[in-house]
């Protein structure tokens, strides 16, 4: 039998050691840079052109990688499963066995649900549950009818799908493998450490680089497709409380002044919160708009339509778990057919849409994830941040959407929700149950819930990306970097933003996500491999935890 040699605890990846690049990698944050910088660039100079280019690589890529996208998720879900039910998986810890978590349950579960989905319940609580009453593929194949009550419980099933358990898991895995590899291994918080139980030290050349290049980009246009879905809701907000007409066109979108303005008042502080660091202004915005969400969640959950919205919640959550298995590996192809095509259609611009965003969200959500993860067991990591977020997330589509909803039905909104922007929705929602003087307030509050999350995933994902371009290193990064990347991500969501709307940003995240993608599968893979490797290694004496425990305080 081979020898059972000690896991490998030492990455060394080259940085810089002075000037204005001192403790970055060069290759990886030069390279990023000139990426984006380019696609910024490319967008303004030849919007034509950088439009048509990019909607040709994403029809190519949802022609023929929409059930890769689709399997690939399924598995994430399964991988997740297994390493909780694993009892020789369950029980390790992210960091030494004597090791506690950092930071408490609420602060724990506040950065998580904040940095990873927290932007999206405002838009999509409403908006996601609305557009699936109207349409989704039970509505297309004629097993129902479209806002009708037949479809209500249809509405959630797919509702739920795209922001549950498929979701998380994909945050999870990501965040699992970065924590499991730099606090039990002593490797570098990055994204190549995850993969060297498959590719070992050659890691710390240009493999490595590719890997954390690919993770940078992924990073940059996920968050960019948050903000920009924010911005749009941010500039809705602001004209509803009465800022200015200006910030809007008149078909309700967001003006090129409106999305200029938000850019400025978001990225401004989320650059300075960035600048702040994680335990300082991430930690504590955080616990704002926790608190402003259970706030505006108990709201709607005694003022809204509750019983439309207890009936969402529990028969939802039951037909979702049933429903799950088939619609995790059910992929719509084309078939020439009305109702083939346009399955397909619907799953491209949804599912596959969604799997894309979560995926180039995951080394941003992972990595923090990791971060503010150390101490704990994979067994209550994974159930942490795959179950607990989901259920949030199932709650506020139920009372929200179940509301909105139920105006319809009842002809209290009259269409006025199916008409208003994906953006505006809420407030319309808002504004119909308090009238004039309380909906405005309501929506004064509301915005100020927005900013605070759009700001801690902007600046959550500034200091990601310097962690990566540092080569894991967590500590403070120089200012420059700091504001270079907050400068450069509202950028990305202007420029993108200004020259195609939401659609270029969508196209551009759903193309960087692919190489990505194939990075997440590697690490489930190393994963495993890791943790089998590891009990061998306690069968034989073999420490397998290389970290050195924190020195006392």
């Amino acid at each position: 039998m081979a020898k059972i040699e000690p896991p490998l605890s030492d990455l060394p990846i080259k940085t810089a050691d002075k000037g204005f690049y001192n403790g970055f990698s060069l290759d990886v944050t030069v390279t990023s840079k000139l990426a984006v910088g380019g696609l910024v660039l490319w967008a303004v100079a030849f919007p034509e052109q950088a439009g048509g280019v990019l909607g040709g690589l994403n029809t190519f890529i949802l022609a023929n990688f929409a059930s890769w996208y689709i399997y690939v998720m399924a598995f994430f879900v399964l991988v997740c499963l297994a390493l909780a039910i694993w009892p020789a998986a369950g029980k390790l810890k992210l960091g030494h066995d004597d090791e506690t978590p950092e930071f408490d349950n609420f602060s724990w579960f506040s950065m998580m649900f904040g940095a990873g989905i927290g932007v999206g319940m405002l838009t999509w609580a409403v908006a996601e549950p609305i557009y699936h009453f109207r349409n989704n593929p039970e509505v297309i194949q004629g097993l129902a009818d479209g806002e009708s009550m037949n479809n209500f419980m249809n509405a959630y099933q797919y509702s739920y799908l795209h922001w549950g358990f498929s979701a998380w898991s994909s945050y999870a895995i990501a965040g699992l493998a970065l924590g499991y590899f730099t606090y039990r291994r002593g490797l570098p918080l990055t994204i190549r450490s995850s993969l060297t139980p498959l590719f070992g030290s050659a890691l710390s050349g240009p493999l490595g680089h590719i890997v954390d290049i690919v993770a940078v980009i992924a990073t940059i246009l996920g968050v960019a497709q948050t903000l920009g879905f924010g911005v749009e809701q941010f500039v809705a907000g602001m004209s509803k409380i009465g800022i200015g007409d200006w910030l809007v066109t008149a078909e309700g979108n967001a003006s090129p002044a409106g999305i200029i303005v938000a850019l400025v008042v978001i990225m401004g502080a989320s650059t300075l919160s960035a600048l702040s660091g994680v335990g300082k202004g991430i930690k504590w915005l955080s616990n704002i708009n926790m608190g402003l969400s259970i706030f505006l969640l108990a709201f709607l959950m005694i003022f809204g339509s509750t019983w439309f919205g207890m009936q969402a919640l529990f028969l939802g959550m039951i037909d979702y778990i049933i429903a799950l298995p088939k619609m995790l590996f059910t992929v719509y192809r084309p078939d020439g057919t009305e109702t083939g095509d346009a399955l397909s259609g619907w799953q491209g611009a949804w599912t596959v849409f969604y799997w894309a965003w979560w995926v180039a969200f995951a080394p941003f959500v992972g990595l923090f994830l990791a971060r503010i993860s150390r101490g704990r067991t994979i067994r209550e990591f994974v159930l942490g941040a795959m179950i607990v977020p989901s259920i949030m997330c199932f709650v506020w589509f139920s009372f929200a959407g179940g509301t909105a909803i139920e105006m319809e039905l009842s002809g209290v909104a009259d269409g006025a929700i199916f008409g208003s922007t994906d953006g505006a929705k809420i407030f319309t929602m808002t504004g119909l149950m308090l009238g004039d003087v309380l909906g405005w307030c309501m929506a004064v509050i509301i915005v100020i819930l927005l900013m605070t999350y759009l700001v801690t995933s902007a600046d959550s994902a500034v200091l990601i990306v310097n962690t990566i371009n540092a080569a894991g290193d967590e500590g403070p990064k120089a200012r420059p970097h700091i504001i270079f990347w907050g400068v450069t991500l509202g950028l990305v969501v202007g420029a993108l933003l200004l020259v195609g709307g939401l659609t270029a940003i969508q196209t551009a995240m759903v193309i960087g996500a692919l190489p990505f993608s194939v990075v997440m599968l590697l690490m489930c893979l190393g994963l495993f491999k890791a943790i089998y490797r590891d009990g061998l290694r306690a069968r034989h004496g073999v420490p397998s935890v290389t970290v050195e425990m924190p020195p006392a305080e």
